[in-house]
């Protein structure tokens, strides 16, 4: 499978394990290297949700996502036009590893953007494709402060729920439960993408970008 350029526009998708689509963004390269596929959107980034989680997300309340789950488990989901907003997203992704390292940043005063946390996503490792690449989201995550001083973990409970559900598979748990321990001595060890966080951080969005579009 051929490497991406700078720049160039990408499609994540998350594909559940039946074969349907949960989510697409696009997304544009920052870097494709032996390492990591590092990619970026901004506010405006084209994407399609699964109408439960627009929905859990517009009531922004912890039954809603619980719902969510369920209707995944369930196969009962269609995709909905969507943009990204508020934040600029930055996501660097080892093609072998089940997370992604994410940085959030957000615009202060006078329009300066500044860090607002660093983000573990624990998913499915990528596999590649002519747009982009899949994966697929696997509920736990793990937030970092900017200063890399203090973390927590999220959604513990709907990883609970995921797991009874047979959302996340027995094979899948163990390899989240590997993750979360290399992901912490990342951090702890500052190693891998955290002895370059400090490049990171002061990382922007190239103003000649504008935000990437979905293939029609």
């Amino acid at each position: 499978m051929r490497g991406f350029a700078h720049g160039e526009t990408v499609v994540r998708r998350d594909v559940h394990r039946s074969g349907r689509v949960w989510t697409e963004h696009a997304l544009r390269v920052v870097a494709d290297t032996d390492e990591a596929l590092t990619t970026a959107c901004c506010p405006g980034a084209e994407a399609r949700w699964p109408d439960p989680y627009a929905e859990a997300c517009a009531a922004d309340e912890r039954s809603g996502r619980i719902e969510m789950l369920d209707r995944l488990s369930a196969g009962r989901w269609e995709l909905k036009d969507s943009v990204w907003q508020e934040t600029v997203l930055l996501q660097w992704k080892p093609s072998a590893e089940w997370f992604s390292l994410n940085a959030f940043f957000v615009t202060g005063p006078g329009s300066a953007s500044t860090l607002r946390n660093w983000y573990v996503n624990f998913e499915r490792p990528i596999r590649r494709t002519e747009d982009g690449f899949d994966t697929f989201d696997l509920v736990v995550d793990l937030v970092i402060a900017p200063d890399l001083s203090r973390w927590r973990w999220k959604d513990e409970d709907e990883y609970a729920h995921a797991r009874r559900l047979g959302v996340v598979s027995d094979a899948e748990d163990r390899a989240v439960t590997a993750a979360r321990d290399r992901a912490l001595a990342m951090l702890e060890g500052r190693t891998d993408f955290f002895a370059d966080a400090g490049t990171w951080a002061a990382w922007r969005w190239d103003p000649a970008w504008p935000p990437p579009c979905l293939p029609c």
